[in-house]
């Protein structure tokens, strides 16, 4: 019995040591996948505080039966943070109304990096109705100029909403050296 199990075992660890290619997760992003491989959150890279690739969403909402799409009206898509320093913890609320004809449902929202964190309503938002989408950005380990987005994903008719958050983040004395 003590035999059969370590045979299955050792088969097991086999198996899923063998079956996975090690590669730079930060570097790979499959185009049929709604996840993103998380790069080494210790690592500092430059060339990626500012931008950022577009997060591939999939949108599985269903198209209107009746032609009337909900119209997502925001006060601003864009909020600069202006300085802060580095390691910093700031938010800010990007608020919108349902300006169209459909109740308005959002099913997934992204940031295009670990450090940008999407709250967004998980219930139906009526047309006329306003809500809010609250953007958290940590700054710990950026330096410099940095632009984030953030991805929404919506049952509006372009099917996406993009957001966008700039800070100019200033290293500290002790994390220099």
């Amino acid at each position: 019995m003590i035999n059969r199990f370590s045979l299955m075992l050792f088969f097991a660890l086999f198996v899923m040591t063998t079956s996975c290619k090690k590669e730079d997760a930060s570097s790979k992003i499959d185009e049929n996948t709604t996840e993103i491989a998380p790069a080494d959150p210790n690592a500092v890279n430059p060339e990626a505080n500012i931008g950022g690739p577009e997060v591939p969403v999939e949108n599985t909402l269903p198209e209107p039966k009746d032609g009337k799409y909900p119209v997502i009206e925001f006060e601003t898509k864009e909020h600069d943070f202006g300085k802060i320093n580095q390691g910093d913890k700031v938010t800010y609320d990007f608020k919108f109304k349902n300006t169209g004809e459909a109740d308005l449902l959002i099913s997934d929202a992204r940031g295009s990096c670990g450090c940008t964190v999407p709250d967004y309503p998980k219930t139906a938002i009526k047309p006329g109705e306003s809500s809010q989408i609250k953007v958290s950005f940590n700054s710990k380990g950026k330096n410099g100029e940095n632009k984030k987005t953030v991805t929404l994903v919506c049952n509006t008719k372009d099917k996406k909403e993009m957001l966008t958050i700039k800070a100019s983040i200033n290293a500290l004395e002790g994390a220099k050296k």
